[in-house]
């Protein structure tokens, strides 16, 4: 039987990333053995068909470039980062490792990770969305690839929108819901829903608490100037952001247990029909076919100021210690190659980062027909938002984020004050 990435997820217990951090977990696979003297290794973590995927790439690598191998090393999610550092300290770092977005602008500001500038063409950056590109940039020098990117749209239970008498849900990403058409559909499903159940589930859970920008980039705010570390979240947009995601606790449209330090994930909720709709990324749609008990319908996140949505996905880097940094990024670049990319995509239900790819019809392995929502959204992430996400500080502002929205959310503080707080703590961390 398919190990689901929800029964992965479960064995090692609550985590999460900037979009769309995928979670291997209660096993790994055995290191490959070096098969010729150009070997490379490379850390990863990753659900069972982004495993496979990679296995399958680096085959085709092998074999492209004879004498070269690659080592694979699979960790839990829940441990990659720590034996990363740990790595760095003691300076055995592999040549290669899966990142995420939003952690990379600190491994490229301690002159960690390799300048790729040199080692790739000078219009290597053109195959790729502007954004996702972007993403990978640290002041203006690409220190990796933008491999896949995920992103959250809307899940819902087509039996509870259609109890509530809720029949018309937007199926283009210009029809999609304003803040107000969405306020009352919450309205509509508190008021046809008992009292234990729901209208909506958010994905903002742990380390994922950067998903609540996406309401900032909804209304049209910013959380860091241009200099990625100014903070600009105390702003019109920044309170606007703030009081509409507070009302979802004061108004019972979310669980109390849907905070951003919960250890309840978002999907835990919605695959139990606690709630009738959830904010999720496309990594969820293997798990939403094989164990929800209802019909899943998709739709598109809301919109206010502009549509907006959250940057996930993994870049993949190279060490700047690495003895082979010409084969590291040819391997690099290999995994972004239109083949390579859109069998790991379609796989593992995740989305591509190339632009001949973006504008393509994916066959997803899973609910393929929900597909098309997740690539939609994932336009809505604008240059500007992927490169706050590069800023070396965003690991720290994570933590301030989600120590302000849990007061804001369970603890009462008010808009005005948490927005004042989430200012000052963004402001700290620039300054560290």
């Amino acid at each position: 039987m398919a190990i689901s990435r929800r029964r992965f997820l479960g064995a090692v217990g609550a985590l999460g990333g900037v979009g769309a951090l995928s979670a291997c977990a209660g096993f790994t696979r055995q290191e490959q053995p070096a098969t010729g003297s150009d070997e490379l290794s490379f850390t990863t973590w990753g659900t069972e068909a982004e495993l496979d995927g990679f296995e399958r790439a680096i085959s085709a690598f092998e074999e492209a470039n004879p004498g070269a191998s690659v080592r694979l090393n699979v960790v839990p999610y829940q441990q990659m980062f720590e034996n990363i550092d740990a790595q760095f300290q003691s300076g055995e770092e592999p040549d290669v490792f899966r990142a995420v977005y939003t952690n990379l602008g600190l491994y490229a500001g301690r002159g960690q990770l390799l300048d790729l500038s040199d080692h790739l063409d000078a219009d290597y950056g053109d195959q790729f969305t502007e954004q996702l590109w972007q993403a990978v940039q640290y002041d203006g020098t690409p220190y990796g690839v933008p491999h896949i990117t995920d992103t959250s749209t809307i899940l819902y239970n087509r039996q509870a929108f259609a109890d509530a008498g809720i029949t018309a849900v937007p199926e283009t990403l210009e029809d999609a819901w304003t803040w107000e058409e969405f306020d009352q559909v919450l309205v509509q499903l508190r008021g046809a829903l008992p009292d234990d159940r729901y209208p909506l589930v958010y994905n903002w859970q742990s380390a994922s608490v950067t998903r609540w920008f996406s309401w900032l980039f909804q209304a049209g705010g910013r959380f860091l100037e241009e200099d990625l570390v100014t903070p600009a979240i105390d702003s019109d947009a920044g309170r606007e952001a703030v009081a509409f995601t507070k009302s979802f606790f004061e108004r019972r449209m979310v669980p109390e247990n849907n905070s951003v330090k919960s250890a309840t994930f978002a999907s835990d909720t919605f695959f139990a029909e606690t709630a009738a709709m959830a904010f999720a990324g496309t990594f969820l749609l293997p798990d939403a076919e094989a164990i929800a008990p209802f019909e899943i319908g998709a739709t598109f996140q809301p919109r206010n100021e502009r549509g907006g949505s959250d940057l996930g996905g993994n870049p993949v880097v190279a060490t700047a210690g690495t003895a082979k940094p010409e084969l590291a990024a040819s391997f690099l670049a290999f995994l972004t190659e239109r083949e390579t990319q859109l069998d790991f995509c379609t796989a593992s239900s995740l989305l591509p980062t190339r632009r001949d790819l973006v504008g393509e019809e994916l066959e997803f392995a899973a609910l393929p027909e929900l597909g098309r929502y997740f690539v939609g959204q994932a336009s809505t992430v604008e240059p500007a938002d992927a490169a706050q996400f590069a800023s070396a500080n965003v690991d720290a502002i994570r933590v301030v984020l989600s120590d302000q929205l849990e007061q804001a959310f369970i603890g009462g503080r008010s808009v005005d004050d948490t927005v004042a707080g989430l200012a000052d703590g963004i402001r700290e961390a620039g300054e560290r």
